[in-house]
């Protein structure tokens, strides 16, 4: 697979806002795979760090989707990314773009290829996410008969908590904000922990649903996020990314204006 093809493949994923270009450097990189320069809008991929074959190609087009999600993720922002790459919205759009390619054909699961891998991943479900997540919803249950107790006796539930079960308070309400919702523990604690936290509950619900139909954390997470407020235009996160820079630069000089300061009293 040459450049031109990857190319083309990324284009059939998903159409961009932007141009871009994409280069293999033919050189073999111990560092990284491949990278995206923002302010060129070019994506190069080191192709001698990949095996020739099927295989290989797989894992190339792999990389060229995430240095290209890098981009999508750009045009997004009116060409610019945030000083932090690997955000939630960008994992987002990378899951997204994943997909797509293997539903066109272009890019190969191969976690649910592997008959040993997708067995061991069945396991782990259903052992040790549903079981931990039925855990959760058990003590979330015992938690609450457990304050109407306290309040029985007099005692501070929270005290009863700090002292007695010696837990976190955080720990305390999640689990019983879980039982309270009735959430499915088939997620698993950490996602239960996220849709214990939406208050909304057909919001709630639709995004448990993803959860269950095998959407990633942070897709889920950017469904929900996108719900609660309308998309952010281009321009204004420019400013924003700006004014931001600026605060940066601003407490830079003054850090260094100290640091001048101190060695010239140490003089």
């Amino acid at each position: 697979m040459n450049q031109d093809q990857v190319k083309m493949n990324l284009l059939a994923v998903e159409e961009p806002a932007l141009d871009f270009s994409l280069v293999f450097s033919g050189k073999k990189s111990r560092k990284v795979n491949g990278l995206y320069k923002c302010d060129t809008r070019e994506i190069i991929i080191h192709n001698k760090n990949f095996e020739a074959g099927e295989r290989g190609d797989n894992l190339l087009f792999y990389t060229a989707l995430h240095e290209y999600a890098h981009h999508i993720h750009a045009c997004a922002r009116g060409g610019t990314l945030p000083s932090r790459a690997h955000t939630a919205e960008f994992r987002a759009i990378l899951h997204r773009l994943l997909e797509a390619a293997a539903a066109a054909g272009l890019y190969r699961n191969v976690f649910e290829e592997s008959r040993e891998l997708s067995a061991l991943t069945a396991l782990i479900r259903e052992k040790y996410l549903r079981e931990n997540g039925e855990l959760l919803l058990a003590l979330g249950e015992h938690l609450m008969k457990a304050r109407q107790l306290c309040e029985a006796a007099g005692g501070r539930f929270e005290d009863y908590l700090d002292r007695s079960l010696c837990i976190p308070r955080a720990t305390a309400t999640l689990a019983m904000r879980a039982k309270q919702f009735n959430l499915d523990p088939r997620p698993g604690p950490s996602n239960m922990q996220f849709l214990a936290s939406i208050r909304d509950e057909d919001e709630r619900k639709a995004a448990e649903a993803a959860f269950l139909e095998g959407d990633s954390p942070d897709k889920v997470r950017m469904m929900v996020k996108a719900k609660k407020q309308p998309a952010e235009d281009p321009v204004e996160a420019l400013h924003k990314e700006k004014a931001r820079l600026e605060r940066t630069i601003d407490a830079l000089h003054k850090k260094l204006e100290e640091v001048e300061e101190k060695l010239r009293a140490a003089v």
